[in-house]
């Protein structure tokens, strides 16, 4: 059964984080809080924790569309090919925040996600999110946790997310409610870029 851990935004415990990592470096899945909806995560370097995931969503893993959760845009090159200066500047406008962007992958993504031509990227306004991945020292690949109740889409309340997930995690972080709204998605990996998914993030960044 999973830990049920809290953790304040304003001022992330690092003892609490610590406990956090040392999960994901144990091959562990989380459930943490970002600046949208609750996601799923695992370390970006365990193959083990990455097909749980998969497992989870019901999707094979070299087809699965994650997230890669940095804490800043300083390693894009590890998992990005190079982009024109006008798109990191948008990047750079936009992060942290509640985007996703689309970008085209590089030959050094890890072997798992070796065959996909786009990676998304998503640095979160949230401090405990971010401590995470930073002490991790490399990103969390993550996915939103969705509700089957087609009125709610994401549930919010920490409580009721570890009392669905608890046997399927080893750790839910409560970080105080959730929001409803996931990211907006846009893809710069071809020549114009285009909106997937329009969500929290304001389409005033252009």
């Amino acid at each position: 059964m999973a830990e049920f851990l809290k953790i304040y935004e304003e001022n992330p415990n690092p003892k609490e984080i610590k406990k956090v990592v040392d999960v994901l470096k144990r091959g562990g899945l989380i459930i943490y809080p970002t600046d949208t909806v609750y996601g799923l995560g695992c370390d970006i370097t365990n193959n083990k924790a990455l097909e749980r995931i998969a497992r989870i969503k019901g999707v094979k893993l070299e087809k699965a569309n994650f997230s890669f959760i940095c804490h800043d845009l300083s390693n894009l090159s590890d998992y990005v090919k190079q982009i024109d200066t006008s798109t990191f500047k948008i990047l750079k406008r936009a992060l942290p925040g509640p985007y996703t962007f689309i970008l085209p992958g590089a030959k050094t993504l890890p072997t798992v996600f070796k065959k996909k031509k786009t990676v998304g990227i998503r640095v979160p306004d949230n401090k405990i999110a971010l401590e995470i991945v930073l002490q991790l020292g490399n990103p969390i690949v993550s996915t939103s946790i969705r509700d089957e109740d087609e009125v709610l889409e994401y549930t919010t309340d920490p409580e009721l997310i570890y009392e669905k997930w608890q046997n399927l995690v080893d750790l839910v972080i409560d970080g105080g409610y959730g929001d409803n709204q996931a990211s907006t998605i846009i893809d710069f990996s071809e020549s114009e870029p285009s909106i997937v998914r329009e969500g929290k993030g304001s389409l005033e960044i252009f």
